[in-house]
């Protein structure tokens, strides 16, 4: 076998999997926005969510895709883990078709119509409206090419005459239960050797169609690399949080169970399959014409793609009964974290290991500024809670009064950090989203994002520098706030916390079921309710009601509560793309 040779069979291997890389992107930059709030709306129960992943995941060739939006669902609270369970499920099926695409550019010659597909894919490119779609064309046309080119180089390797090679294959008893073993593990080793199932299927098929490698050992390794794919997602949710990890075990227990019970039963199931296809199993070359051997070895990649969607159809047949099963044993192998997730600025939705796709990777991000979003309105509400400690505890301090005021404070500049920490990740991971290529939609709703994230991180600061107001005028020598001066400020704090309210409704909901004029109204409530104790407050310094550094302190706070309101419509804008000046 010639070097040449062993370069084109590797190009073609990379091409087959730039192709299938570059397909499923397009799809998804086409469809994404719409596959999220399918996948939202239409996983009532378990059989609708199953059928929801195969059509998700026919429809963007990815499986791994369909698995990544499932979880930013769980971990949203949009999708219970059942439901979650069952697009998986339903997901196995829905990659089967990836095997049907592959099995036709394995029988039939289809490298020169790839070229006009290649010509109208550049024309598209060029022009912005269509652009996606030609870049789908270029992606199938490399896919096919790769194909192709797989295919006649397996021909010019003539591996069904390779001696060596048969002799190795010989070795194996077919009759063995541990050859089928051997196989499997090799398939799935193969696998996440490659990280990529789609190339060790073209590998096998190419195998079997030379009459290089018989259809049960094919066929088992077909069923290691259902194991091995499984292994590559478990490695990647392990620095995800609890949900992200259970819905990579659900997904491998799947895969680990059907291969089991497929053992029980495996000759008899391959040869109903066989027959079903056409493919006469016990045909040997020497007992026939060349011809016929050929034309049936022709069928064998279409014996595997029927094989892998009949394994699939029948195992979620079986396991899509015991959803609330499967999900108790995953929650019972992995537990919760056992720390305070309040105090923890670890990013819940944002894993490294699941931003697979671009256009995906921005549910993470919204999901990780809603957390943010939540967060920040916690923070003010502790701010709350220290202005009425530092009221109850003015007339008299007793030990327990200012340790209970120091630790809330403490706590207060904890979260302050943790804003900035959180800023700087999320801005961080979606600069990294931002260097792949993306669709104009895409790119506006990274660019919302990062003025988000600003936004929130000074509503951090503005709550910090609230508490700091509030732990001057306790920790110093002034005079005490009066009692209406208190009213005045929960009040303030009530209008700036409604603010604060109607914002997380906006980011927890869709845009378009929202009422962003509650919003504006109760920023000008604030607006005018500060400028009407700004003038109060003017004339009771006058009367010597309170002292100029109490009426400045207290001018503070309620100065910054507006500053904090102003930064909340900044956030609702930002997030609706709008202006309140449009309104």
């Amino acid at each position: 076998m010639s070097i040449w040779i062993i370069f084109k069979l590797l190009g073609s291997l990379a091409l087959l999997m730039f192709g299938m890389k570059s397909m499923s992107e397009a799809l998804q930059k086409m469809a994404g926005p719409q596959l999220r709030h399918v996948l939202g709306a239409m996983t009532t129960n378990r059989f609708t969510g199953m059928l929801t992943g195969t059509l998700v995941t026919a429809s963007v060739q990815s499986s791994t895709a369909t698995t990544v939006m499932t979880v930013s669902f769980v971990n949203a609270g949009l999708l219970t883990l059942a439901q979650a369970i069952s697009v998986i499920m339903g997901a196995n099926i829905g990659t089967t078709l990836t095997a049907w695409i592959m099995s036709a550019g394995m029988s039939f010659d289809i490298t020169s119509a790839v070229y006009p597909a290649f010509f109208m894919g550049i024309i598209l490119i060029y022009q912005k409206k269509y652009r996606y779609i030609g870049d789908f064309l270029f992606g199938l046309s490399f896919l096919l090419l790769g194909l192709g080119t797989l295919r006649m180089t397996g021909t010019e390797m003539h591996l069904g005459e390779n001696q060596a090679l048969l002799d190795f294959f010989a070795s194996f008893d077919p009759n063995s239960f541990l050859t089928t073993l051997v196989f499997l593990v090799l398939g799935g080793v193969l696998t996440f050797c490659v990280q990529s199932s789609a190339a060790v299927m073209a590998i096998t098929m190419i195998l079997c169609s030379s009459g290089a490698l018989p259809i049960y050992q094919g066929i088992a390794l077909v069923m290691g690399e259902n194991i091995g794919t499984t292994v590559t997602s478990n490695l990647a949710a392990m620095s995800a949080n609890t949900q992200a990890r259970r819905a990579a075990l659900a997904h491998m227990f799947f895969n680990v169970f059907g291969v089991f019970w497929i053992l029980f039963v495996f000759r008899p199931f391959i040869d109903m399959v066989c027959g079903w296809v056409g493919y006469d199993v016990n045909m040997q070359k020497e007992t026939v014409e060349t011809s016929v051997f050929l034309a049936n070895s022709a069928k064998l990649s279409f014996v595997l793609a029927a094989f892998h969607t009949t394994f699939n159809v029948a195992n979620t047949f079986i396991l899509i009964w015991f959803i609330p099963q499967i999900e108790k044993l995953v929650c019972w192998v992995i537990k919760p974290k056992k720390v305070d997730e309040e105090e923890d600025f670890r990013l819940h939705f944002i894993t490294a290991g699941f931003m697979k796709t671009p256009e995906l990777s921005v549910l993470e991000a919204q999901k990780e500024i809603q957390a943010f979003s939540d967060r920040m309105q916690r923070m003010f509400n502790m701010v709350r809670d220290l202005l009425t400690l530092s009221s109850s505890a003015t007339a008299k301090k007793n030990s327990a009064q200012v340790g209970d005021f120091n630790k809330l404070f403490t706590r207060i500049e904890k979260y302050e950090g943790i804003s900035d920490n959180m800023e700087l990740e999320i801005a961080k991971y979606l600069d990294q989203v931002g260097d792949a290529h993306l669709s104009d939609d895409t790119k506006a709703k990274i660019r919302a994002m990062l003025r988000e994230i600003s936004e929130l991180e000074s509503i951090g600061d503005a709550n910090y520098n609230i508490a700091r107001t509030i732990a001057r005028k306790y920790q110093g020598k002034q005079d005490h706030f009066s009692e209406k001066q208190y009213d005045h400020i929960h009040q303030m704090m009530e209008l700036t916390d409604e603010a604060l309210t109607q914002m997380n409704r906006l980011m927890a909901g869709r845009k378009d079921s929202y009422d962003v004029n509650r919003t504006f109204n109760i920023e000008n409530e604030i607006n005018n309710y500060r400028n009407q104790l700004k003038s109060q407050n003017i004339n009771d310094v006058n009367n010597h009601e309170y002292t100029y550094a109490v009426g400045t302190i207290y001018m503070d706070i309620i100065n910054e509560c507006e500053k904090l309101g102003d930064y909340v419509v900044n956030v609702v804008e930002a997030r609706m793309g709008t202006r309140q000046k449009d309104y």
